[in-house]
């Protein structure tokens, strides 16, 4: 197991995995909360997203643990949830079986993509200013979605947003949180982000702000409602909104996808000579969860974010990820306790992971100008648009054009000028 993990060579062990793998896990689960309640505003059954979220879950980890050895966990995407539900279903008026038809189509060009090596090119060639800007934006993305859930950072009409209640209960517990897991890390306790997780929910479930769990083991719903819909629906893609659907959920899960991948790369040290070693495999397994995912009944899964949680607490192997799939597991049957890993009790981690991301930015070259600013929009853009996608976006269009006003044409990969014309059409359609 330790050759095959390379623990020696990443410098790691089977404690610091395991806390890394619980600790990332614990960091996403709200998925398995979240998912099936945005889904079921579709008209999904509830019950069934659960299983398949849980299970798209398990199976994606599993695979990018086990094919490229990266310490991530893969689940349903929330920007790509609410897209589907919202924009598609709602607003488009499509049935949910043929938009989880869409789902599971751009999950086989995914794959396509991947197998043929043409993402693994596309995240190869990106300039390493630019990746360590999309590291740092998303690091900045993920630390302004935690002060948003521990109600620190709230909306407002005058100023969009504004400072929250401090004096609310669970922000405070927020803070409590937080601090209490600075302190950890800064006095070097392994661990620390899991532990600070951990005391925060049983200070909170005795203080009354977490409601304790009524039992502690649960049924597993069934996938009857939702399991193999995309099959009956695949005549009904063809049309100038199906396709235009399709090609909306490859586009962004692309680029949130290859974001999450350079950031989580680059925090853990595994990205040499401005590429990504396994890059494929890890691609590979990605676009297959979604595959699955799809045929299971849920939305567009991706490389989570909150990976860097578990990065962040030692994670270096695939074996982080074989850990996240088997809580995961657990988790099926033991859903009720899930509702004491609340908001509140996980904000602080994406907050403090956040700031250890945004550390990327040393690595710009800040003196050039036109470095300078196609990297700020892309840092900017990801948190203001709230979305990763959006972000990389910006720095990709202006990147060649600012090398272009340079006459640096040349220095610039003919993959990247294709790329910035593409993202001006993303630009025209979603205005």
């Amino acid at each position: 197991m330790d050759k095959f993990f390379q623990f020696q060579e990443r410098g790691t062990s089977y404690k610091q995995e395991t806390i890394a793998g619980v600790t990332t896990f614990l960091s996403m689960s709200y998925i398995l909360i979240v998912n099936p309640i945005i889904l079921s505003q579709a008209g999904m059954d509830k019950g069934a997203v659960f299983t398949a979220t849980a299970l798209s879950a398990i199976i994606g980890s599993l695979l990018i643990g086990l094919l490229a050895n990266y310490p991530i966990g893969i689940a349903p995407s929330m920007g790509l949830n609410s897209f589907f539900t919202f924009s598609v279903c709602i607003g488009m008026g499509i049935p949910w079986q043929t938009a989880l038809t869409g789902v599971f189509i751009s999950g086989i060009l995914f794959v396509i993509l991947s197998l043929l090596k043409i993402r693994e090119k596309i995240i190869n060639v990106i300039p390493k200013d630019l990746k360590h800007a999309i590291g740092a934006g998303i690091g900045f993305f993920i630390a302004f979605i935690g002060l948003k859930n521990a109600g620190l950072i709230v909306g407002n009409e005058g100023t969009f947003v504004s400072i929250g209640n401090l004096k609310s209960s669970g922000t405070m517990l927020a803070i409590f949180c937080f601090i209490l897991t600075v302190v950890l890390i800064v006095r070097g306790v392994k661990g620390a982000i899991f532990l600070g997780m951990a005391i925060s929910a049983v200070i909170g479930m005795f203080a009354g702000i977490i409601d304790k769990p009524e039992k502690i083991i649960g049924a597993i719903p069934s996938l009857e409602p939702t399991f193999g819909e995309v099959f009956l629906h695949l005549d009904q893609i063809f049309t100038p909104s199906m396709i235009a659907v399709i090609f909306t959920f490859l586009f962004v899960a692309f680029f949130d996808t290859a974001g999450a991948l350079i950031a989580i790369a680059s925090q853990a040290g595994l990205m040499k000579n401005n590429e990504i070693p396994n890059a494929g495999k890890a691609l590979i397994a990605d676009s297959s969860a979604t595959v699955i995912g799809a045929i299971l009944g849920t939305s567009t899964t991706a490389s989570m974010i909150e990976s860097t949680a578990g990065i962040a607490a030692g994670g270096r192997t695939g074996f982080t990820s074989v850990i996240i799939s088997g809580c995961f597991i657990i988790a099926l049957f033991f859903s009720p306790l899930l509702s004491v890993v609340t908001a509140e009790v996980t904000a602080p981690a994406l907050i403090i992971v956040g700031a250890l991301m945004a550390m990327e930015v040393k690595n710009i070259e800040w003196g050039k100008v036109e470095i300078a600013i196609p990297v700020f929009a892309t840092i900017l853009m990801m948190p203001l648009t709230f979305s990763v996608a959006t972000g990389i976006a910006f720095g990709f269009v202006l990147y060649p054009i600012t090398m272009l006003a340079l006459g640096k044409a040349k220095a610039i990969h003919p993959i990247m000028y294709g790329l910035c014309i593409a993202f001006i059409g993303y630009f025209i359609y979603l205005s």
